[in-house]
């Protein structure tokens, strides 16, 4: 019905001249150059959309290389036995008592990140390995030794006769089992703490939490070993160097002794006897000055009122006060009242009274007395005097002999000071060295540790390794990075033609039709219908169920809309004359230009025009076998002038398609020359008088060279490509070795195109090759 329906339109197309409209010669001129639109680079939503289109070409090989790992994480875990970590936890404490601290004669581990990093590895060192061994007897467990068994190599060996390895002696093992412990022990710091995390990892839960504690055990063990060790050595060495400082320091204290006997310095009361005499010799010479001074004095004031002496002078209370005489006191009271008396008889009696001249008389008398007095008491005040300057020089004598004494004293002083203050030293250090003694002795008997067991290990209650989900999750991620690079790999290397944008941007020529990939052969009922084969003739062209007559068969196909495609971009590039010449040819064999070339014939002629293909690959007529199994006569008979060209044409029936085979009764070796020669090119001309399409079926550009000879000829070419096969580089040099063929080239053609992966390699355009909008127009596949 379909079939009838379409001849019932293309009969109307014909009645309203449509046919006229298709094949008019006054079409417009010739489309520019196209230039596709490529999008802009670096978007993200381009490279989102490269992402999703990446992915969708690639996720076969990453679901089969994450199935794979999965599958291979799943062995892993089924082959590999559990194991159990146990945890067991310490802190590095430096803060002891102070009764402790005092005692300490080491110091203890500073708290800083290189102390507690330095007691990490201490932990995790041989000497604890070694220890924790010994006290478990690891050796005797396979786990760490491994098993008794002979070993393939000493079952080899003793196949051979060779001389089986001796056994493993007791250090051997010991070194064994140490790397064994040392690789499943791990020994961390919590933080920026002081907190030590110990964790052991063993096939047997049990003993991996019984290891972790004998671990922590052995480390505190051996700490306060270390301090016992340390500890006795010091205080060995304190005791001796306590008894030498000893020793030295009585030495030097004899030495003082010795040296102050030598040079008599005693000293009394924190001073030295020199020092005390001159003080005190110093102290009675200020005294004796003064006294000297004093007597100088008294006998300056005698000696003067002696000098004196005159009748009328008078001893005035200050003289008879400072001589202090009761001699000359007594004298000068009587002398007073004498001369009180002559004064008053003076007035009364007159001066020359005889009375008054007595008493003149007397108190002369009196005042030679007193002078006479004075006199004798000179000369003993002048006695004094002379003692008391011998006193004084005698105390400076003594002075200047115990000055000069303490001046060689101090001279010894100075190195009696140094032997001193060596004796002090060497009795301090006694003194200092002799506590630290007793304290280490004290200390021996109670050691401390700074570090403790805050938390042990208990049995762990689940396997630490191999965990299920991390290892398939893993599995995963890795079988899928490794099917991304696999696929990217696969990218990179995909130098075929993918998408239209690809070969135009390569082959800078624009993409007509993108032809789909037809696998399946046409129903029998198509092929036996009265529709498609048409009446039996001895030239009538043989229908097949091969693609060739897909056109015919389903005309709403999208592989019959590709060739619409083609139709039209001949059309629109057309001579000005209207008879096309149109070749179609390929870089390689077997991209399907011959069923490209039919198929286009066909369409020509269900719309009415009049068209006839001509199988110009003399080396290789594919065509002519598929169309023309049985023909006898060909091209070649007509150039030879053997035969008419009438009699070489075979047929579609009434109205349809013309088809001139490729025959020849031997091998052709200079194809090319024959189609450049004139009688190629006659007959070219006279088809083009007879047919509106003449559609030439050209060998491929790669293998032969007779396309490059056939650019007189044809008009137009076709070039077409076989979609994910050919290689871009083979096309690209296959058109630059014809660039006559790259300059009438109206076209390429995208053959055998997976329509379902085309979408995934159109990033930007996939939806224009969905299938819901075709089949809203009625096309199907």
């Amino acid at each position: 019905m379909i079939e009838h329906g379409w001849r019932d339109n293309v009969a109307r197309v014909k009645a309203i001249g449509f046919d006229n409209l298709m094949l008019r010669t006054d079409r417009p001129p010739p489309i520019v150059e196209y230039e596709p639109v490529v999008p802009e680079e670096g978007r993200p939503g381009e490279i989102v959309s490269f992402a999703w289109g990446f992915l969708r070409r690639q996720y076969p090989i990453i679901l089969i290389f994450a199935l794979l790992t999965i599958t291979l994480g799943a062995i892993y875990l089924r082959t590999t036995p559990p194991q159990y970590t146990a945890n067991a936890t310490m802190v590095m404490d430096t803060r002891k008592g102070q009764f402790f601290q005092q005692q300490s004669i080491l110091a203890d581990a500073p708290n800083d990140n290189a102390g507690i990093e330095s007691q990490v590895l201490v932990v995790h060192s041989e000497n604890i390995a070694t220890s924790v061994i010994k006290n478990l007897h690891l050796t005797e467990i396979p786990e760490f030794v491994g098993s008794n068994a002979a070993s393939p190599s000493d079952r080899l060996r003793g196949f051979l006769g060779a001389t089986p390895r001796p056994s493993r002696t007791e250090l051997e093992l010991i070194q064994q089992a140490a790397r064994v412990l040392e690789n499943n022990l791990k020994v961390s710091r919590v933080g920026m703490s002081y907190v030590v995390d110990l964790s052991f990892t063993s096939n047997d839960p049990d003993r991996a939490a019984q290891i972790a504690n004998a671990v922590a055990d052995a480390y505190i063990v051996e700490q306060l070993d270390a301090k016992f060790d340390a500890n006795q050595r010091a205080s060995n060495w304190l005791r001796d160097r306590a008894n030498d400082l000893r020793d030295q320091a009585a030495a030097a204290e004899m030495a003082v002794v010795a040296f102050k006997q030598e040079n008599n310095i005693v000293a009394a009361s924190g001073k030295l006897m020199s020092e005390q005499r001159v003080a005190e010799v110093n102290a009675q010479l200020v005294l004796a000055r003064a006294r000297t001074s004093e007597a100088q004095a008294r006998l300056n004031r005698i000696e003067a009122l002696v000098r004196a002496d005159s009748p009328n002078m008078s001893f005035d209370a200050s003289v008879s006060d400072a001589l202090s005489n009761p001699i000359i006191t007594k004298l000068r009271q009587q002398y007073l009242e004498l001369v009180n008396r002559e004064a008053d008889w003076s007035k009364r009696f007159g001066g020359n009274h005889l009375a008054v001249v007595n008493l003149r008389n007397q108190i002369h008398e009196i005042r030679d007395s007193m002078f006479q007095e004075l006199r004798r008491y000179a000369e003993t005040y002048k006695s004094d005097h002379e003692i008391a300057k011998q006193r004084q020089e005698s105390l400076e004598a003594d002075l200047a002999q115990a000055i000069s004494q303490s001046q060689e004293t101090n001279k010894a002083q100075v190195t009696l000071s140094a032997l001193e203050s060596s004796a002090r030293s060497f009795r301090t250090l006694h003194d200092s060295f002799l506590q630290r003694y007793t304290e280490s002795v004290q200390q021996q008997s109670f050691p401390i540790t700074e570090a403790r067991v805050i938390s042990r290990a208990t049995r762990p209650a689940e396997k630490s390794r191999p965990k299920t989900m991390f290892v398939l999750a893993l599995a995963c991620i890795g079988g899928i990075g490794v099917g991304a690079g696999v696929g990217f790999v696969r990218e990179v290397m995909d130098r075929v033609f993918r998408t239209t944008g690809q070969v135009e941007t390569a082959l800078k020529a624009p993409c007509v039709a993108l032809i789909p990939l037809v696998e399946a052969a046409l129903s029998s009922e198509a092929v036996d219908g009265h529709e498609l084969l048409g009446p039996v003739e001895s030239k009538s062209i043989v229908r097949d169920g091969s693609v060739y007559w897909m056109v015919a068969a389903h005309p709403l196909s999208r592989f019959a809309e590709a060739i619409r495609s083609v139709k039209l971009a001949a059309d629109l590039n057309g001579t000005d004359n209207g008879h096309k010449v149109i070749g179609f040819t390929s870089a390689l064999p077997n991209e399907g230009k011959s069923t490209v070339a039919a198929a286009l014939a066909q369409l020509v002629a269900q719309v009415g025009g009049k068209v006839i293909v001509v199988d110009c690959d003399l080396r290789n007529p594919s065509l002519s076998r598929t169309l023309a199994p049985k023909a006898t006569l060909g091209i070649v008979d007509v150039l030879a002038g053997e035969q008419s060209l009438d009699d070489a044409i075979w047929r579609d029936g009434p109205g349809g398609m013309a088809f001139l085979p490729a025959v020849s009764g031997s091998r052709l070796f200079h194809t090319s020359e024959v189609l450049a020669s004139e009688p190629v090119k006659q007959l070219i001309y006279d088809l083009r008088e007879s047919y509106d399409y003449v559609v030439v079926d050209l060998p491929p550009l790669a293998p032969v060279i007779d396309v490059r000879a056939t650019s007189h000829l044809v008009d137009g070419y076709f070039l077409v490509v076989e979609w994910g096969r050919t290689k871009i580089d083979v096309v690209q040099h296959a058109l630059n070795s014809a660039p006559l063929v790259h300059e009438s080239l109206l076209g390429t053609i995208l053959n055998k195109a997976n329509m379902e992966f085309v979408g995934r390699y159109e990033m930007h355009r996939g939806e224009y090759y969905y299938n819901k909008h075709f089949s809203r127009y009625g096309y199907t596949d």
